[in-house]
């Protein structure tokens, strides 16, 4: 801004002149990264089991050593969020694996060491222990200080959103899951696990924006186990959901595998992230259920020509990752390891090779614009 000013005398004038520069503070940015299904099978379990051992034995589990490979890129996102696909216990001889699991405490405890800011808990094992295994977990995971959504130990608790800082940014993040392998919900309390109802998405996407939200995320667990492409139910949920203006990203798990990366109008459909850490292989299952992707969603604030701001989603990054069962079931950074053992002059993994291109595909499978999506290619 500009200003003059004049004086005068009958000999003299006198002119000022003033500037003043308002400088708009810069547009924020976050990295929002999710992952897929964790599953505490006996077989991790017992992993977990002998690295606390090695440890010196002073913990029962340690699953840290589990991700160490991924864990630095899981610390450097603004906003973390797992996939908990079980019920947790304080009680060791409750521990359990499939079909109904249970999993040791200390696995939340690991998940925020390694850089997890919160997870989702709506899925088809949420209630494998029932109404007291909700309410244990819910315990745990606050104990740990693991902000979850999907679960809910009230009618009070499962009507609040959940609201997490990414950099600055508020979102708000809904966990809802397609059933619960039967087991029902009891009568008194049916709100203890969320249900994937699309109108009910949309109503909890609206207490999250009145609430102060700025981006929504949904974590659906939801379409076919082992099928690669997303089923017409999911790209039906999806085109509905999205097409809300107070929907801004879905990220799907529970089919095992890795399923395609999509958009809807504007705003990305990730169908199925695959696992992250299980057992589960070929042999028990499908090709592929080792295989699992890291996604990195790159949000960027915006200003209206009213001077509104908005955040939107502009750029999403996908690193494919597999479980080495033979080595403890590490999660490995596949194009990392190809790319360590290109630089040492080894021929790299076969099965690290297939896994790479495998996720590639199904990630890149819906052949959106250039720009928008993108698989790494090396450890950066």
């Amino acid at each position: 801004m500009t200003t003059t000013t004049s004086t005068s005398t009958s000999t003299t004038t006198t002119t000022t002149t003033t500037t003043t520069t308002t400088t708009q503070p810069p547009l924020r940015t976050a990295t929002l990264l999710f992952t897929g299904d964790l599953i505490p099978h006996s077989p991790v379990v017992a992993a977990a089991e002998r690295m606390a051992v090695e440890a010196g034995g002073v913990r029962s589990h340690d699953f840290r050593p589990l991700f160490a490979d991924v864990a630095d890129r899981i610390a450097a996102a603004d906003l973390a969020v797992c996939h908990l696909e079980a019920p947790l216990t304080d009680d060791p001889s409750a521990i359990s694996g499939y079909p109904r699991f249970n999993g040791p405490s200390g696995l939340a405890d690991d998940l925020v060491a390694i850089g997890y800011d919160a997870c989702s808990t709506a899925s088809n094992h949420a209630l494998d222990k029932g109404w007291m295994g909700v309410l244990a977990t819910l315990a745990i995971l606050e104990a740990a200080d693991l902000p979850q959504s999907g679960m809910a130990s009230s009618e009070e608790a499962a009507a609040e959103p959940l609201l997490l800082d990414a950099a600055g940014i508020t979102v708000g993040f809904v966990s809802a899951t397609f059933g619960t392998n039967g087991l029902p919900r009891p009568e008194a309390t049916p709100w203890i696990v969320v249900d994937l109802e699309v109108d009910s998405l949309r109503a909890s996407a609206r207490r999250a924006r009145e609430a102060g939200a700025e981006f929504v995320v949904l974590g659906l667990h939801w379409g076919a186990e082992y099928r690669t492409s997303p089923t017409a139910l999911q790209r039906e949920q999806a085109a509905t959901l999205l097409a809300d203006p107070d929907i801004d990203l879905i990220v799907g798990h529970h089919a095992h595998v890795v399923q395609p990366i999509g958009r809807v109008g504007e705003e990305f459909v990730v169908f199925g992230l695959g696992n992250f850490l299980t057992n589960q292989s070929a042999s028990c299952c499908a090709v592929g259920t080792q295989d699992g992707a890291i996604v990195e969603v790159e949000l960027q604030e915006m200003i209206g020509a009213g001077g509104g701001s908005t955040v939107v989603a502009r750029h999403v990054i996908v690193t494919p990752t597999r479980v080495d069962r033979s080595d403890d079931h590490r999660v490995v950074d596949v194009a990392a390891a190809i790319e360590a053992s290109v630089d040492a002059d080894v021929a790299p993994d076969a099965d690290l090779v297939g896994s790479w291109y495998r996720t590639a595909e199904r990630i890149l499978a819906e052949e959106l614009p250039a720009g928008l999506l993108s698989v790494r290619m090396g450890a950066d």
